[in-house]
């Protein structure tokens, strides 16, 4: 089953969901075993105008819904509002910070690094709107209630948005295994960061590495990487903490 207990079925209340706009609606689930008609078709092309991610799956994905009408649609739904990505740069010109998650899918992780960040004071979170777990009822419960006091950002293009950033004055910090460089190497006061976080068997894409400004690692004293990405998430931003209380002295 999907991580989350928030859920529309059925075809006509999934495309007033999508028509009304007032719900986060993280992905919508279709059956392959039904067949397309004006409805279903009407369903694709409100979550392409969206940026909503739909996916044909097989009848086990429905499996616990059976006791619900849902006419082989299902939308998942957020517990929460995502935060418009502009109005974060806008808001936030000078000496801020970012948690990028690329490519995490455990919820749980994603509900203790949403907690670290929070308590770090950290200014935001940013998740892509696919290869990565979006906030559900299972992240909120994880993160103690912590995704209720920190903006939290979904893009469709996490390439976009770091150019984006990067164009407004952001470094960007990307976290890679064999860089030469340590996370306590990096001076985080005095300029707007954005951190990347990638998941914990394929690391931050190619990609973003590429386009980042630093590549950090964690100092290990023994040659065996047990960090999960969000332990690393946690080391990581208290540096940032640390280094900033320093300089407030």
């Amino acid at each position: 089953m999907e991580n989350t207990t928030d859920f529309i079925y059925g075809k006509n209340a999934v495309i007033e969901a999508l028509n009304s706009g007032n719900r986060e609606i993280n992905k919508i689930l279709i059956s392959k075993n039904i067949h397309t008609d004006t409805k279903i078709d009407k369903i694709k092309e409100l979550a392409q105008a969206s940026g909503i991610v739909y996916q044909f799956v097989g009848k086990d994905k429905f499996s616990n819904y059976a006791e619900y009408n849902h006419q082989g649609v299902i939308a998942l739904v957020s517990p929460i509002k995502y935060t418009d990505f502009d109005e974060f740069i806008e808001t936030h010109p000078e000496n801020a910070s970012l948690v990028v998650l690329d490519g995490v899918e455990d919820v749980h992780n994603i509900g203790a690094i949403i907690r670290t960040c929070v308590c770090a004071g950290i200014d935001g979170i940013m998740i892509p709107s696919r290869r990565n777990s979006p906030i559900t009822s299972v992240v909120e419960k994880t993160s103690a209630g912590a995704v209720n006091h920190i903006p939290i950002i979904k893009v469709n293009s996490l390439s976009s948005s770091i150019q984006k950033l990067q164009k407004h004055n952001w470094w960007v910090i990307a976290t890679e295994a064999d860089s030469k460089d340590t996370c306590y190497d990096i001076n985080y006061c005095d300029m707007n960061f954005a951190l990347i976080m990638g998941a914990e068997h394929a690391g931050v894409s190619k990609s973003l590495l590429k386009m980042s400004d630093y590549q950090v690692k964690i100092p290990m004293l023994k040659d065996f990487n047990s960090l999960n990405v969000s332990a690393a998430t946690a080391i990581i931003v208290f540096e940032s903490v640390r280094q900033r209380i320093q300089k407030n002295k």
